[in-house]
């Protein structure tokens, strides 16, 4: 079998190691426990988090063993790194939720069956610490000079940092001891913006355990300007249907930049590297197929095949020969908004953030009725819009919703 980490390499996963050559070799021959962290902030991962649930899925497939934690315990503290402000702070009765939903979802993509991986939660340690045993035992080790030295710790500095975000990465180096210790974990993957709690850790099994422990990150995901993927108008692109639907979802991937299609197949698909490279190499109007391929396979790996093949029917639909249009996302309306002005009922809806943000799209040409460009910012809703009880409006160039009267 092929060796896990020229794979990763190869899809661009990779971006800093601490030990590059010793961890390829080690990789190649022997069969490692290694871990993840995934903090429980929310009851849903959003596509953040999928970079690094592929990540651990490529490991698991070359017959290494993942530990996915979720950080039950790190959740009540926040993690500083790549924040300018400090995390809201959440009850245990929220974390205990959010927990229990984001293993649910972890369990589509990783097999945990018959101890192929391991699901830990870091409150099952970190709740029941005593303090100054904690300090004595695991603060000891570490430099307030070094930490302070620590990126995610310089770009706080001048905004504040609490002592509570401090003890951040003593804990986050304290989970990759504990696991080490029981599973025998002697790797720790995460994204690049856990660097330094990454080599936290490693140090931390050096000097406590006098054994030899790794790290390496996954690049972030980000656009060819270096700006972060996964935003919406709606806010982070979440994997819960609920937050997302899968039309939103599959419209996302669809509408990607031209530059960034190639990458988003290297990282979010399973798809061979040629079939990847061939993909990415088309151009023009072409490259709107390998745009659809993107965004069914990585809709199909969240949402499911049906979900796929629906949001596929009806992007088809509003894009294309105007099939089915069933699949089109829908607003539902009693006959008591007739009368109530377009714009309002799409603010209401939380289509739209604000009127302001109407009213500018009106301006601009960008918001139609059925096709026709909506020239009032006051536009009433009628019912000769409606055609079957329904009609469509249209915001900007790819956004399609069908009012429907019920």
């Amino acid at each position: 079998m092929e060796n896990v980490f020229d794979v990763l390499v190869e899809r661009g996963y990779l971006k800093q190691f601490t030990h590059e050559e010793e961890m390829r070799e080690i990789l190649g021959k022997e069969k490692v426990t290694f871990y993840i962290g995934f903090d429980p902030t929310a009851d849903s991962l959003h596509v953040g988090h999928f970079i690094a649930m592929m990540f651990m899925a490529h490991m698991q497939k070359h017959g290494h063993r993942p530990i996915a934690l979720v950080g039950g315990g790190t959740a009540m503290i926040g993690d500083p790194s790549g924040r300018t402000d400090m995390r809201k702070m959440m009850t245990k009765e929220t974390i205990a939720h959010n927990v229990a939903c984001i293993k649910k979802q972890m369990e589509k993509f990783i097999d945990f069956s018959e101890g192929k991986a391991i699901l830990e939660n870091n409150a099952d340690w970190l709740l029941g610490l005593n303090y100054i045993d904690f300090i004595r035992d695991i603060g000891a080790h570490f430099s307030v000079n070094r930490m302070l030295a620590a990126e995610c710790f310089k770009t706080r500095m001048e905004s504040g940092l609490s002592f509570l975000e401090f003890n951040y990465m003593l804990m986050q180096g304290y989970d990759f001891l504990v696991l080490n210790k029981k599973y025998g974990c002697t790797m720790e993957l995460g994204g690049d913006d856990q660097w330094s709690n990454m080599i936290a850790g490693v140090e931390l099994i050096r000097k406590k355990e006098q054994k030899q422990a790794y790290a390496m990150t996954c690049t972030l995901l980000t656009n060819s300007e270096g700006k972060k993927m996964g935003k919406t108008a709606k806010g982070a692109l979440w994997l819960d249907p609920e937050k997302t639907t899968p039309h939103e979802f599959y419209q996302y991937w669809r509408n990607v930049d031209d530059a960034d299609v190639e990458k988003c197949l290297a990282l979010l698909t399973f798809l061979p590297m040629d079939e990847v490279r061939r993909l990415g190499a088309l151009e023009g109007a072409e490259i709107n197929e390998a745009k659809k391929v993107l965004a069914y396979e990585i809709t199909k790996m969240i949402h499911g095949e049906e979900e796929a093949m629906k949001a596929k029917s009806a992007a088809e639909a509003l894009f294309g020969a105007g099939q089915d249009m069933s699949n089109v996302p829908a607003i539902e309306i009693e006959e008591g908004y007739l009368g109530t002005g377009i714009v309002d009922l799409l603010v209401e809806k939380g289509v739209m953030k604000t009127k302001s943000e109407g009213r500018r799209l009106v301006q601009q040409n960008g918001l139609s009725v059925n096709d026709e460009k909506v020239k009032d910012f006051a536009m009433p809703i009628t019912r000769e819009l409606f055609k079957d009880n329904e009609f469509l409006v249209k915001m900007g160039k790819k956004k399609f919703y069908k009012v429907v009267l019920k």
